[in-house]
């Protein structure tokens, strides 16, 4: 093509620059149609050679051939549908994350698109479990009806405009939000209590929980110290371990409790009742084993070790702890709903007729976020209520974010996102400090916490809560095996 044109070709990259850019284009084909073979040469090298994919196992192959043999382990596959809208595919989880938007791949109706609106839906899902300035990774597939879109809004058919932007926005969020929320960490296969001298909780112990964290409910009030202190649940570490301790083998349980015993000074009760009909796999007949495992000790009063099936759980007390705190607060907040302050002095703010028009067709959404708006004039607006927590932010300034969500969007999360800034802040304060000693009883009370809250992979800012060292890992470190 810029064999003869030399005035083209000084716009050429290097080789391996153009290259890639070749290379992209059949990765985003041999994604748009997992049907159709791909092979691709470099150099009389294959690069790429992609069979058919018809069932997901071979999907999820092509996928990891074009994503990187990383991405297919930390990523979640997704099916969800609404009337006259699908959507699945696979949506990385919040530790993968990117520094560059890199590996993010979105069709509608099998045709590749950047579009702001899908991308603002996917940035609100990830919003409250991606760190700052990270990128998510994800291979999605929309399907809807083609006359419900309209593909020739740009010239490269990169873009596209829906019939019903909210809609679809609403319902890309809502899918990836409820995936995301669902990835909690799972029972090992395999994992009973012969694999493990631990004790078995197979059902959540809630009167521990209660009772370790009862302090949490003053805290969704927006009521806590900067401590973050737990109410002790035992009379002493070891005493509160060795009665978790109640439903396990005596004779596996022995050695580990007279080691705890001599740590805390105690004696060890030589007798300890079996396992209970609901600490059983009645299929099976094995004491379960808790995902996150049982505590063992908490180092330097930041980090919790605690061993599962797999073995070796370290937890950062203080970023779990905050998550845990958080949810609660939402939770308590969706459940009471936005409550409004009426404004001693109403806000005129001058908005352009287009802006105005909007607020008019839009009231019963502002009325659900909390804000009274009237319109005044051609181009004024009258704010006379807003919502009480966010009386004394820079309204103004929140109005106009909410608006252009709305014009653009359709919809608006400035209000929750504003919400849920302070409620992390408080959250984030009125959890477990560093350096504050935890007895094993509030620890595992902490672990089961983390096993029944939604997103407790991360923190409110997105960092790790926790990580897993399997056996194999460990045995590297020891060149065992080798």
């Amino acid at each position: 093509l810029f064999f003869n044109t030399p005035a083209r070709r000084k716009f050429l990259r290097t080789e391996k620059t153009e290259f890639g850019h070749l290379e992209e284009v059949i990765k985003r084909l041999a994604l748009s149609r997992m049907d159709v073979a791909f092979q691709l040469k470099h150099n009389g090298k294959v690069i790429h050679n992609l069979r058919p994919a018809q069932q997901q196992a071979a999907q999820e192959k092509r996928v990891a051939s074009v994503c990187g043999p990383n991405f297919m382990p930390q990523a979640v596959h997704i099916e969800m549908e609404a009337p006259g809208l699908r959507i699945w595919g696979w949506v990385g989880l919040p530790t993968f994350s990117r520094s560059q938007a890199d590996l993010q791949y979105f069709f509608v109706n099998g045709r590749v698109v950047k579009d702001k609106l899908v991308s603002h839906a996917v940035r609100q899902a990830y919003r409250d479990v991606l760190y700052h300035g990270r990128h998510p990774a994800f291979v999605l597939y929309l399907e809807l009806d083609a006359a419900t879109v309209d593909v020739n809004v740009h010239p490269t058919k990169n873009e596209v405009r829906f019939r019903d932007g909210r809609l679809v926005h609403d319902f890309i969020f809502r899918s990836l939000h409820k995936s995301l929320a669902d990835v909690r960490p799972e029972v090992p296969t395999g994992g009973g209590l012969h694999e493990l001298g631990i004790p078995s909780a197979s059902q959540p112990d809630m009167g521990l929980a209660a009772g370790v964290f009862a302090g949490q409910s003053n805290l969704a009030m927006g009521v806590g110290n900067d401590h973050g202190s737990l109410p002790s649940g035992s009379a002493g570490s070891f005493s509160g371990y060795r009665s978790a301790l109640s439903s396990t083998n005596p004779q596996q349980m022995q050695e580990q409790a007279q080691v705890y015993g001599q740590l805390h000074g105690q004696q060890v009760a030589g007798d300890m009742a079996a396992p209970t009909s609901e600490q059983v796999d009645m299929a099976t007949g094995e004491v379960i084993i808790p995902p996150l495992g049982f505590a063992i000790a908490q180092l330097h009063g930041i980090y919790i070790l605690a061993e599962n099936a797999q073995g070796l759980i370290l937890v950062d007390m203080h970023a779990a702890h905050e998550r845990i705190v958080y949810e609660q607060m939402k939770t308590g907040l969706n459940d009471q709903g936005v409550r409004a302050q009426p404004l001693l002095v109403p806000l005129s703010i001058a908005v352009s007729s287009r802006e105005a028009d909007h607020v008019e067709s839009c009231n019963d959404a502002f009325a659900e976020l909390g804000l009274l708006i009237d319109r005044a004039g051609t181009e004024t607006l009258i704010v006379r209520q807003v919502p009480s927590v966010l009386q004394h932010a820079n309204i103004e300034q929140l109005v106009r974010d909410v608006l252009a969500d709305v014009v653009t969007f359709g919809s608006s999360d400035r209000i929750r996102a504003a919400h849920n800034e302070l409620l992390g802040t408080m959250a984030c304060h009125g959890a477990v400090r560093a350096n504050r000693k935890l007895s094993i009883t509030e620890m595992n009370a902490l672990l089961r916490d983390m096993e029944h809250t939604e997103r407790s992979g991360q923190c409110n800012h997105g960092r790790p809560t926790w990580t897993q060292l399997n056996l194999s890992e460990l045995d590297k470190l020891f060149l065992r095996g080798q």
